[in-house]
């Protein structure tokens, strides 16, 4: 089993303003943020950058707006000058920099704002995904979903701030995190629930993904405890983003499938899988492994990890091959290695 940390990470890096409290609220906003954002293209040679008493702003043919903190980022990386030190540069100084670093090549650039402030700058291979489009996916198919109870935080003198339930977006990203209160399990005396991490940016400041698991408790700080069953997808901003849509849906319906479907079975399967066992030694357990595909090093590896609790249940076995999978870079290693652990589970039926 492992414990979870994405969305404990998250409330403790969000302020007051980007939290919202349920899945609606969030939606809404998202919503909003689309209406009032516009994307305009512009060649680099009609990109400036202008000085002002105290900041720096951005200089197109039609306007000139103020730049958030990340689109200012991705200016110095289109000029190759460190952040760092065009922010010890005053304003003037720092604005014949960007007039002499920043290309002038024949692509035009796409702009992204929303009133007088740029969000972000990117090149033709960006392809933005909006925050209400993957929103819009979580209330149609997450049916029974609901964000995790109410965390604590650090600061206690924030008055009538929205809770932080696990909905969040700010300029850069949105982040979510919801649990099916209603979809408990017995598994061998234990419960188990299911829930999700959702995830995007419109700026491209991360990944749009999503993280599948059942859990088995969710403390005051947002740590999901004891979670198995642990699947993940994420995608780049590229040309074919839109697929991920397709493929985050199906990774929510196939989890309301468990919950629906297999909420007896599930039970009764990880049950027999917590006291079946694959072998009395290693080197048994670890041919037995080999035959079912999986490499002699991750199954080594794998065997260590079960050995502490004791006995070579199917159960201890593929949570270890599950969280090895979990660190695995290459997104089609994790799930080569998915379904093969998960097909150890028929040991236990």
């Amino acid at each position: 089993m492992q414990n979870l940390t994405r969305a404990h990470d998250e409330l403790f890096r969000r302020t007051p303003d980007e939290r919202f409290s349920s899945i609606s609220e969030l939606w809404q906003h998202c919503h909003n943020m689309k209406q009032w954002s516009t994307e305009v293209w512009v060649p680099p040679t009609d990109i400036t950058v202008e000085p002002t008493r105290s900041q720096l702003r951005l200089k197109t043919s039609d306007t000139t707006q103020d730049l958030s903190d990340w689109s200012f980022s991705q200016l110095c990386s289109m000029a190759k000058v460190r952040k760092d030190t065009v922010n010890r540069l005053s304003p003037e100084t720092a604005s014949r920099v960007f007039s002499e670093t920043l290309p002038h090549g024949t692509k035009p650039l796409q702009i992204y704002r929303v009133e007088q402030l740029v969000r972000s700058i990117h090149s033709a291979s960006y392809t933005r995904l909006y925050d209400v489009d993957l929103l819009t996916r979580v209330k149609e198919f997450a049916i029974d979903f609901q964000p995790a109870q109410e965390a604590a935080t650090l600061d206690e003198n924030e008055g009538d701030t929205p809770p932080a339930t696990g909905c969040y977006c700010g300029t850069e990203d949105m982040f979510c995190f919801l649990i099916d209160p209603t979809g408990w399990v017995e598994i061998d005396g234990e419960a188990f629930a299911p829930g999700f991490f959702i995830w995007n940016s419109e700026v491209g400041r991360r990944t749009v993904g999503i993280q599948t698991f059942w859990f088995q408790k969710v403390c005051q700080n947002h740590i999901v405890w004891d979670a198995v069953d642990v699947t993940e997808f994420k995608r780049k901003h590229t040309a074919n983003v839109g697929e991920s849509l397709r493929e985050i849906t199906q990774m929510i319906e196939r989890l309301v499938e468990k919950r629906d479907v297999r909420r007896d079975g599930f039970a009764k399967v990880m049950g027999k899988a917590m006291k079946t066992s694959l072998g009395e030694t290693s080197d048994e357990v670890l041919k037995l492994l080999q035959e079912k595909g999986i490499q002699k090093k991750l199954a080594t590896e794998a065997l260590a990890i079960a050995k502490q609790r004791g006995a070579f249940t199917v159960f201890s076995v593929v949570d270890a091959l599950t969280r090895l999978a979990g660190k695995q870079q290459n997104a089609g290693d994790r799930t080569a290695m998915d379904i093969k652990s998960s097909s150890l589970l028929a040991l236990a039926v």
